[in-house]
């Protein structure tokens, strides 16, 4: 009886810890934040978005702000009527759904003649640690981010803690 409380023990910490390891967190442009004159389509580029990762814009306050616009908007610099800037300065954006995903600064001319616009590609939630590779060859994640393989790690380094703890 006490083996079968331990599984499930370890089952349901498992199950509760995979989630938040599974999602990463994404600074936009690292360490120069969302500024101007910055190549955020090669910041992009070679990274895996998915749906339960966060965007994490940086900036001072008061300088920029983000605005989600469609790919008309993105084109033109353009956002629509009802869109509410985010002006913290360290604004978080949940990746909820997957599909194409398109942000500006709507602060004066920063998205026209300083080319701050985001666009990204979400894919849906990462299912495991053997799915398939991307084509596209690693790179050295940043700070901010956390490999599948990096995940899978931490979480068998945890079942092992565990198991030792409840055997």
């Amino acid at each position: 009886m006490a083996s079968s409380n331990q599984l499930f023990i370890i089952l349901f910490i498992a199950a509760t810890l995979a989630p938040s390891i599974s999602a990463e967190e994404h600074v936009v442009g690292d360490g120069t934040g969302w500024t101007i004159k910055f190549d955020y389509q090669a910041w992009a580029q070679g990274k895996e978005f998915h749906v339960g990762d966060k965007l994490v814009f940086k900036y001072p306050v008061g300088a920029h702000n983000v605005l989600k616009v469609n790919g008309t908007g993105f084109q033109q610099c353009v956002a629509p009527a009802d869109a509410v800037p985010l002006i913290t300065g360290n604004d978080v954006i949940p990746l909820a759904t997957s599909g194409r995903k398109w942000y500006i600064c709507g602060v004066g001319q920063h998205c026209a003649v300083g080319n701050q616009k985001l666009f990204i590609n979400v894919l849906d939630q990462v299912a495991s640690p053997s799915s398939s590779p991307s084509p596209t060859p690693p790179e050295k994640p940043s700070s901010a981010t956390m490999t599948s393989a990096s995940r899978f790690g931490f979480v068998a380094a945890i079942m092992g803690v565990l198991g030792v703890f409840l055997a």
